[in-house]
């Protein structure tokens, strides 16, 4: 069974977020296309995403040196373990769908702080004599963005910082095939807001088809 990942980034829903109600979209058509996929959604603004703190790295270095888990103090063992959850969903899904506004030039902190929970070494990538090396080669993702201005071309492409950041980690993750979706400019031309979510609406839904 193909399991895909949901992954959210917003405090709001599809009534008051472009980028919801595009994801929305594309998700309820992609489960009518592929009824047989798993589809797990994770809000980042409600799951238990732990930071990578004191306790994380004291429980990391007592099972690198040897230490069983019942060495670890309460709030290692529930944050490591926690961690640990979050990653080896991550591997094990085929598919992953990012779902994010574009603050101040970069996603939600919620977001990163949940990449840093499955970037692990041994699981989404290993260090070799040569270099580097991604271990999700088989897997695919989207990145579905939102903005008030635009920032996927123009003279404001530079500046952003969201979708090049994920297209980066998914590279070194060893994706092959990662995809972005843009509703942008709702602000800039809010004479045409309408038009720019019911476009990028009708793309998603063309885009779940073949994701």
């Amino acid at each position: 069974m193909t399991k895909l990942l949901y992954i959210t980034a917003n405090p709001f829903n599809e009534e008051r977020s472009y980028g919801m109600a595009v994801g929305k979209a594309f998700i309820d058509s992609y489960k009518e296309v592929h009824p047989k996929d798993e589809v797990t959604h994770i809000d980042l603004y409600s799951e238990n995403i732990p930071h990578i703190d004191a306790d994380v790295f004291q429980g990391w270095g007592k099972l690198q040196s040897g230490q069983g888990f019942e060495a670890l103090s309460v709030e290692e063992k529930a944050k490591v373990g926690r961690l640990n959850e979050l990653s080896e969903q991550f591997v094990e899904a085929d598919k992953y769908v990012f779902v994010t506004p574009l603050w101040n030039l970069l996603f939600p902190p919620v977001m990163k702080t949940y990449l840093d929970s499955v970037a692990v070494a041994g699981k989404t990538f290993k260090h070799t004599e040569h270099g580097t090396i991604g271990l999700l080669t088989d897997k695919k993702a989207l990145h579905i963005q939102a903005s008030g201005g635009v920032y996927s071309h123009g003279p404001s492409a530079d500046k952003e910082m969201g979708h090049r950041y994920l297209k980066v980690l998914m590279g070194f993750f060893g994706i092959p095939s990662f995809e972005g979706l843009f509703v942008e400019g709702h602000d800039e031309m809010p004479d045409k807001k309408e038009e720019i979510q019911a476009d990028a609406i009708a793309r998603a839904k063309d885009l779940a088809e073949t994701f």
